[in-house]
């Protein structure tokens, strides 16, 4: 069959070209000559400001993030091309016109600084084109290193702010003056120089920097040694080092796409040369790399937004998303390894596993990420914190030879950390404008009354408006975050979608913890990068897999199951985010929702210890869901039930073995 003819492993082009399809951020110019130099020279002079306020303290609000927006714009003009197909080795004349206008707006406020700080009432007719092109601008850059869809939802969202008076129903408002549109998006903090870009200019970037430079160390490809070290030799191995080594590499890849193409280059091909269909296989790689948006410490950057919107410490972020990304990577491990029993196939051959003796030599590589989890839980800062990590990587590079950044590493790092940081400062700064016009319009309590009231017209109890609401808000989380990066997904429905639970919080007898509302619509954010019709992860596995994309993504979506379910659950029981629960209720929570996600696999793969008929599916299926839930009746209920469905299926291991036996005789 052609499965088992594909070579092993992508080639750097074919990774890159890949990539370029399916990620906007990668869709970048090869520059050769002058114009190469001048990007090298603007990444380096980028991350140097940003090490600079890291280390000596940040300038003021509008001084910092203008800088930063600066240095974004004008190096996303110099790099990402209009539109694919134009020539990738020089810039078009428009463009450095468009870098001269960057330069000119973002040098506004430093300039003029205490002038407008002072200003008291309206804007003149020069700031008023300052404002604008500053708007255009940041639009402008989103869509050539982000993508369409955030771009559109910031027009559509500045359209309804100037036409609010025309809108039907309760979408109807005051309306804005273009003067005051401009004034609220550019010249206060209420816009694009908002709360998101407040992070990017500082938390995200030194902590992105952070990965770059872990990156240098060789860090990607020990994952893959340590994943097929301790995973290979299993039954299914190659999908189950897909699923641990996109699990570590989530700690410091903050895309979906990148994480599925560069793990997935590997393992895709090693999954089908073992056995596993060219669906199944893109859809565990796409379901694992996406998680890693979800696997702490660094959670694709959002979590670091989480701290502003949602207001808690980064650690308590941290601590409560740990059992729900235990439990998701614990799913897809779990229904993986069911398959692999289903079909008979076994691990990697002998031959193909690295020595745990060689691995361990390198195993140094992951005390940086060791020094920030330790240092986030003593309650450091999180630009500390970076610049901590920064600094151990480097110190632990120096351990051997092949792990040590050089000087020409040292700057690499520093290129590439701003080279990540473009996407994630452009999608931020038009995130500001969204969430600008939601608090100048109140459009998002407007839209979470309207979910509620929905909820509430279908609903006879409060716990069931509760849940009707929940889904209202899962759909439209999943729909906003179709093709955007985690940050800006997050952005968007934490401004758009979270009011409904909040909204409904007034009518409940127990309120939702803020941080359960936002950890549920982040997860079902990320899990539009593996949700058909879009599907972007499960898109970028089938370019390696030669696979259908819709049946990846479906595949992906069932592999994935726990994100689909955890939230619910969260919600209802706050204690499986470790909020207001001892060490010894979350151990309990923990094994009896892993017996869960084992009763959910089987049901969903429909096999256990033999194939299952479609009513035993079903009642595992409820069994797991009733383990999963954090409470003592449901737990009796399903502990008892699945008890007996594994008595069950051993028996009938028990009694094939003795007919086998017998027939033999």
């Amino acid at each position: 069959m052609s499965d088992t003819k594909d070579k092993l492993e992508m080639t750097a082009e074919e990774q890159e070209k890949l990539l370029k399809k399916y990620d906007a951020e990668a869709n970048t110019r090869d520059l050769t000559g002058y114009t190469a130099k001048v990007l090298f020279v603007m990444l380096l002079a980028f991350s140097l400001f940003q090490l600079y306020t890291g280390i000596f303290g940040q300038f003021t609000a509008y001084i910092q993030r203008t800088v930063h927006l600066g240095f974004a714009l004008t190096i996303i003009f110099l790099l990402f091309p209009a539109r694919k197909g134009l020539k990738k080795t020089k810039v078009d004349w428009y463009d450095y016109i468009l870098i001269g206008l960057t330069i000119v707006v973002c040098g506004y406020w430093p300039v003029f600084y205490d002038t407008l700080v002072q200003q008291i009432g309206g804007i003149n007719t020069q700031q008023t084109v300052i404002g604008g092109l500053a708007i255009l601008l940041v639009l402008e850059a989103t869509r050539r290193a982000v993508g369409l869809p955030i771009t559109i939802i910031a027009g559509v969202f500045m359209v309804y702010a100037l036409f609010g008076p025309y809108m039907p129903g309760i979408l109807i408002h005051r309306g804005l003056s273009m003067e005051q549109l401009i004034q609220s998006m550019f010249f206060t903090t209420e816009g694009i120089l908002g709360t998101p870009l407040q992070v990017s200019s500082t938390y995200i970037f030194l902590f992105l920097l952070f990965g770059a430079f872990l990156v240098q160390t060789g860090v990607g490809n020990y994952f893959n040694d340590l994943a097929i070290a301790i995973a290979g030799k299993r039954t299914g191995g190659p999908a189950k080092v897909a699923i641990f080594s996109s699990a570590l590499q989530g700690t410091i890849s903050g895309s979906s796409v990148a994480n599925t193409v560069t793990t997935g280059s590997y393992t895709i091909p090693l999954m089908k040369r073992l056995g596993y269909h060219r669906n199944f296989a893109g859809a565990v790689e796409a379901a694992a790399s996406t998680g890693g948006q979800i696997m702490p410490p660094i959670m694709g950057a959002a979590a670091f937004l989480m701290i502003e919107f949602a207001g808690v410490a980064y650690w308590d972020i941290a601590k409560a998303a740990t059992i729900p990304a235990i439990l998701y990577f614990s799913g897809i491990w779990i229904m993986t390894h069911l398959e692999a029993k289903k079909n008979g196939l076994l691990g990697l051959p002998k031959e193909e596993i690295p020595k745990k003796s060689v691995v361990l030599k390198k195993i140094h590589l992951l005390i940086p990420i060791i020094v920030i989890v330790v240092l986030l839980f003593q309650g450091f800062s999180i630009e500390r914190t970076a610049l901590i990590g920064i600094l151990s990587t480097i110190v632990v590079s120096l351990f051997r030879k092949d792990t040590r950044i050089t000087f020409e590493k040292f700057l690499l790092a520093l290129t590439t950390g701003a080279r990540t940081a473009l996407g994630v400062a452009a999608a931020t700064a038009c995130a500001g404008i969204i969430v600008g016009v939601v608090t100048k319009t109140g459009l998002g309590l407007k839209m979470g009354n309207t979910l509620v009231d929905l909820a509430g017209s279908l609903a006879s109890t409060p716990n069931i408006q509760l849940l009707l609401t929940l889904f209202f808000t899962m759909i439209a989380s999943i729909i906003l975050g179709m093709g955007s990066p985690t940050t800006a997904n997050y952005i968007i429905t934490s401004t758009i979608a979270l009011p409904a639970i909040i909204a409904l919080n007034d009518q409940l007898e127990v309120a939702i913890p803020i941080l359960a509302a936002h950890m549920f619509v982040f997860y079902f954010g990320i899990v539009a990068d593996i949700t058909p019709p879009v599907a972007l992860a499960a898109f970028a596995a089938t370019g390696i897999s030669k696979g259908d994309p819709i049946k990846t993504g479906i595949n992906a979506s069932k592999l994935a199951i726990a994100a689909f379910i955890i939230p619910y659950m969260f919600v209802f029981q706050p204690q499986l985010l470790m909020i207001d629960t001892t060490i010894l209720e979350v151990s309990w929570i923990l094994v009896t929702s892993i017996v869960g996600m084992i009763s959910i696999g089987a049901g969903l793969i429909g096999f256990w210890y033999r194939k299952l008929h479609w009513i035993e599916r079903i009642l595992t299926v409820l069994t797991g869901l009733l383990l999963i839930y954090p409470e003592s009746n449901t737990d009796i209920i399903g502990f008892t039930a699945f008890a007996i469905m594994l008595a069950l299926q051993i028996f009938w291991k028990r009694d094939k073995g003795n007919v086998g036996k017998r027939a033999e005789a």
